[in-house]
């Protein structure tokens, strides 16, 4: 069955058509946090009708090109990028939204657009979630680095929002890694590969690489 959502198409099978994009300067991962402040006319019309629709949008990883869109400069995002649904939204005054994302099912572009106003669309094929892996032995110290962490985080005064979000899963391997992938100041371009690959014991093995060289866990 396909329902049409507020101009784009939303498909029971493992479709999205018409979906519309917002490429950031960042990764969302699946089960992550992502706050933005819109202000640019293309997403306030396009986040407004998301909001009330309670339909998702994609986020995809620039690779050429700005946030804010500027006169002459060609935008370029990677092919896969996560649904997000907004589950915090305020519009505090004109012009300006600001909403709290939850990142959903990853995804493909197989076909993309930009409208005359500016905003990217976009069909799309949904990725198979991630396999529930139990963290090994071996990889247990990267999930209690995170678990201090987060207390650590929890404990901060003045309270401050946290950058990750409960349920807390640090016996699964592609949890512990994605939350690990959106802390950790690695390059976009590694982030994007990581959330790019389909094994979550292997995206948790190669963090863990990461993280030993750094010392925080190894």
């Amino acid at each position: 069955m396909i329902a049409a959502r507020n101009g784009f198409l939303m498909s029971s099978a493992l479709t999205l058509s018409s979906l519309p994009l917002f490429p950031l300067g960042a990764v969302l991962f699946p089960g992550g946090v992502l706050p933005l402040r819109v202000f640019e006319v293309r997403y306030l019309d396009m986040i407004g009708k998301c909001h009330k629709a309670g339909a998702p949008f994609g986020v995809v990883s620039l690779t050429q090109g700005h946030e804010v869109r500027q006169p002459g400069v060609r935008e370029a995002f990677a092919a896969v990028g996560t649904l997000a649904t907004i589950t915090e939204f305020d519009a505090p005054g004109p012009g300006l939204m600001v909403i709290r994302c939850t990142g959903e099912q990853r995804f493909r572009i197989t076909a993309s657009d930009q409208l005359k106003h500016g905003l990217w669309v976009a069909d799309v094929s949904r990725l198979d979630v991630d396999m529930a892996v139990a963290v090994p032995d071996d990889l247990k110290p990267v999930a209690q680095a995170l678990g201090n962490l987060i207390q650590t985080l929890q404990q901060r005064n003045p309270p401050q929002p946290l950058p990750l979000q409960e349920p807390w899963r640090l016996d699964d391997c592609g949890w512990v890694a994605n939350r690990w992938c959106e802390l950790l100041p690695l390059p976009l371009e590694l982030k994007q590969r990581l959330m790019e690959l389909d094994n979550p014991l292997v995206r948790l093995e190669l963090v863990s690489d990461v993280l030993a060289r750094t010392g925080i866990a190894g």
